[in-house]
């Protein structure tokens, strides 16, 4: 019997040829790569060549000489593939080349394609890319398909590490388009918009231009693709007038085929630079913010109205669709900004299942997702005697800002409670035993403190110490460099805050210089604001967090810097599916629990706010594992436990913010139109106490002056006189000050609806049953609106049904949590929470110990 082609084939030899490149730091040789062969091992090989000379040199590539059909291919190829690509071939087996370029010329061997540039790079998008461009390609099609001149949006909700912008460039590609806008808020993200579309070989050809390139967009080739990345403070740049600035008038004149919101949160960028930085001098705030938020932009946040146009209002462009990218779109999910079909979700939760899915159905090859980290929160309740030091609030929580609190600068600095500070350091290495945890004689386990535990201490080998301010940042090297915190020294204590640890990016070199390959010497970094956005140093493995942060959007900007990759692939240069990971969990350790689990509550019902809250939660924490230590033992908390120790350490004054929102009504120019065009709803929204006293026609004098202030300023622009400017600005105080009448009128009348929940007694039904059904009569008598009225206007989205849920979410567990102190309850057997318009299972929750 004839035998097959692959029986007649001999193996593979186990002695595969590499091809190898290497440099060595001396100035004979600066620019210069080697490039060579090798049947044996590579660093042997290497060593053998440079050994004699006293010569260390840095390995650049290594990796089998095969092409994508099995066969080989030589060092002399590629040496001969970069000659003819231009560059020189200085001596021997040198060229004067980058190693982009030495990899682009071996891409080209592989695949048998000529490139431009340095695209070498061929990996495939993973399984959910390529999902989101195909779910986002098949929306625009059927949009444009049932209006060819329709312009669709959709958000991506996507983490950090999806891979937005290769990921972008690709549904680009799917597209056909030839002309892609990309803007931002965080011109610092430029470096991976540029190196994702010149390093791979899908994008070969593509022409990529900036603000930095300094050539004008209107003169590159028509015949490539172009891809402009702009930010949003030089393109929304407008003059005294209120106009665009002449620059940037280009802009308007190409017919983009997309346009790329990049970091798409209006507004959250300011504040959360502003929290993020504030605890650097004046002059390091303006630094640091204007790379995230320019001052010019805030007229574009001054109300509701301004973010709820139509992009083409604020941006002077045309465009076939728009892309919007962001990994904390808290806003634009609860505000119901773009409804299901609209949206594709990558959470961390998602990219966590997909790594344990992928690792279960196929095993031995290599997971794309092995070397994304899984994050685990430790909480500490700190003892009492460190308690009475800082605490504030109704719940007595611990005020990080207040107990690190220093003065001083530089050498001088100290911190105010210095004592207490050190007592600190001891408990968190484990060398100090408060008296209300000194149990250990009675058998108890000593708690896995950070710095004292063997199962932690590898993952603080280089930790970041998240300070409130410069002076608590040099105050705490101070006090790691004294002779009684020895355990300390043998980090590199990096302190990278104030004006010498440089603006944005440039304070990032120096660090990744003293870290170096993470496996010689640890390192503590510490930051009041510096580098906790947009940055990757791999070696990272858990951040303290020692300062007070309001927003989650903050908190996990700040937390997720831990959770990027650390590995190498095929480490041993024998088997590609292998991968060396030296991080395959991360840490975040936090000394103000309450706040913390508030965080972690709000971040997980902010990326899905039409869920069950409590669902949200328990996807989260099921890959993100929460253990509390409670000043006597540590234990793991569930769902419940989270959102019941958030909500009990919510004060009755943060609740009642819940339901003084603005997030709880809607006033756009929109919403107005849909309630004068109603007569029935115009009429309810007159029945609203206090309401009728601002005007019978005061919805449409804000429509009409808004409309009338922007259209003047586009019209006229520099040409108003100064009379026409006086009056203008006059009429824009009036309508934004009316308009925020309306928004305040609609907000006190949802603050009566907790008032009505304390009355009715139907806990299992949802407030909107109970309002419709069982209780219209009651409902109408506490807030003067009867249940038609109330219905309409929800109907017309006068009232926002997401955030609601959240509202009478918090105050149900809350008002429970609350009683149960005081040994009642609410309603006993109660087995559900009924929100607003949806229903929520009441699981049994396992108290902590005291």
């Amino acid at each position: 019997m004839p035998k097959s082609i692959e029986e007649l084939l001999p193996p593979k030899p186990d002695a595969r040829l590499r091809v190898y490149a290497y440099s060595i730091d001396s100035p004979a040789h600066l620019g210069l790569i080697k490039v060579g062969q090798t049947t044996r091992d590579v660093k042997k090989r290497i060593e053998e060549q440079t050994k004699t000379a006293g010569i260390t040199p840095k390995i650049l590539l290594d990796i089998p000489a095969e092409r994508e059909d099995g066969t080989a291919f030589t060092d002399h190829q590629v040496r001969a593939r970069l000659v003819a690509k231009g560059f020189e071939n200085y001596q021997l087996e040198w060229m004067r080349c980058s190693i982009d370029d030495v990899k682009t010329a071996i891409t080209e061997l592989r695949t048998g394609k000529k490139l431009s540039g340095t695209h070498h790079e061929t990996f495939k998008p993973r399984a959910e890319q390529a999902q989101a461009v195909k779910r986002t390609r098949d929306y625009f099609h059927s949009v444009w398909q049932e209006d060819m001149h329709a312009v669709p949006r959709f958000l991506w909700n996507a983490k950090m590490r999806f891979g937005k912008t290769f990921t972008a460039y690709q549904l680009a590609k799917s597209l056909g388009a030839t002309r892609v806008l990309v803007v931002t808020f965080k011109p610092a993200v430029e470096d991976a918009w540029q190196t994702d579309l010149e390093s791979h070989s899908d994008f070969d050809g593509w022409q990529y231009m900036s603000k930095q390139s300094g050539v004008d967009p209107l003169a590159v080739a028509k015949d490539k693709p172009l891809v402009y990345f702009g930010s949003f403070q030089d393109l929304l740049g407008r003059d005294k007038a209120g106009n665009i600035k002449a620059k940037n008038q280009w802009v308007h004149e190409i017919n983009w085929d997309l346009v790329i919101f990049d970091e798409y949160h209006f507004g959250a960028w300011r504040e959360t630079a502003k929290e993020l930085f504030e605890g650097e001098d004046n002059s390091q705030i303006t630094a640091e913010t204007r790379l995230a938020y320019n001052p010019e932009l805030d007229a574009y946040n001054e109300d509701l109205d301004e973010l709820n146009e139509p992009e083409a209002e604020f941006l002077p462009i045309t465009t076939r669709a728009y892309l919007y990218l962001s990994g904390t779109p808290f806003k634009a999910l609860a505000t119901g900004e773009f409804i299901e079909e609209q949206i594709f979700n990558w959470t961390y939760t998602d990219e966590q299942r997909a790594k344990e899915a992928f690792g279960k159905s196929n095993p031995g090859k290599l997971n794309p997702y092995a070397a994304l980290p899984q994050m685990r929160l430790m909480t500490y309740q700190m003892p009492d005697e460190l308690l009475a030091i800082a605490n504030i609030g109704e719940f007595d929580e611990f005020d990080l800002n207040a107990f690190f609190a220093a003065n001083g600068s530089g050498a001088s600095a100290e911190f105010k409670h210095k004592n207490d500070v050190q007592k600190w350091l001891d408990i968190v290495r484990g060398a100090y035993t408060p008296t209300q945890v000194d149990n250990l004689k009675q058998g108890s386990h000593r708690p896995p403190f950070p710095y004292s535990d063997v199962r932690l201490l590898p993952y603080l080998e280089h930790s970041f110490w998240f300070l409130p301010n410069v002076a608590a940042c040099h105050a705490m090297a101070n006090l790691l460099a004294e002779t009684q915190n020895s355990y300390f020294h043998k980090y590199k204590v990096l302190t990278v805050a104030g004006t010498s640890a440089g603006v944005g990016l440039d304070a990032l070199p120096p660090v990744r210089q003293a870290i170096g390959s993470g496996h010689e010497a640890g390192s503590i970094t510490l930051s009041c604001g510096k580098l906790t956005t947009g940055v990757t140093v791999p070696q990272w493995s858990s951040i303290l967090m020692l300062r007070n942060l309001k927003s989650p959007e903050t908190y996990f900007q700040a937390a997720f810097r831990v959770q990027s990759p650390w590995s190498q692939k095929n480490p041993n240069g024998d088997n590609p599916n292998q991968e060396e990971i030296y991080k395959p969990v991360c840490f975040v350790f936090d000394f103000a629990p309450t706040r913390a689990l508030r965080q972690l509550s709000e971040y997980g019902v902010g990326l899905s706010p039409s869920d069950n809250p409590e669902k949200a939660v328990e996807e989260l924490v099921s890959f993100l594992p929460v253990l509390a230590y409670n000043g006597a033992r540590m234990v793991q908390i569930d769902a419940g436990g989270i959102l019941d120790m958030a909500m009990t350490g919510t004060s009755a004054t943060l609740l009642a913010r819940k339901w003084e929102s603005a997030l709880l009504v809607n006033v756009d120019n929109d919403t107005l139109r849909r309630i004068l065009n109603n007569e029935d709803a115009l009429k309810a929204v007159m029945n609203i106490e206090g309401f009728r006293a601002l005007g019978d026609n005061v919805l449409e004098t804000v429509i009409n002056k808004s409309e009338k202030v922007k259209e003047t300023k586009k019209s006229k622009g520099e040409n108003l006189s100064p009379k026409e400017k006086s009056e203008l600005t006059a009429e824009e105080k009036e309508y934004k000050s009316k308009r925020k009448q309306i928004q305040e009128k609609l907000i006190k009348f949802a603050t009566r609806i907790p008032a009505f929940m304390y009355l009715t007694d139907f806990r299992e039904n949802t407030l909107q049953d109970v309002i419709t059904k069982l209780e219209p009569d009651l409902f109408k008598t506490v807030t003067g609106l009867s249940v038609e009225d109330f219905h309409l206007l929800v109907s017309l989205k006068v009232f926002n049904t997401e955030h609601m849920n959240q509202a009478v979410f918090a105050f149900r567990r809350y008002e429970d949590a609350s009683l149960s102190y005081a040994g009642l309850d609410s309603h006993e057997g109660l087995t559900r929470y009924g929100l607003y318009d949806t229903v929520v299972a009441r699981d049994t929750i396992e108290a902590m110990p005291a």
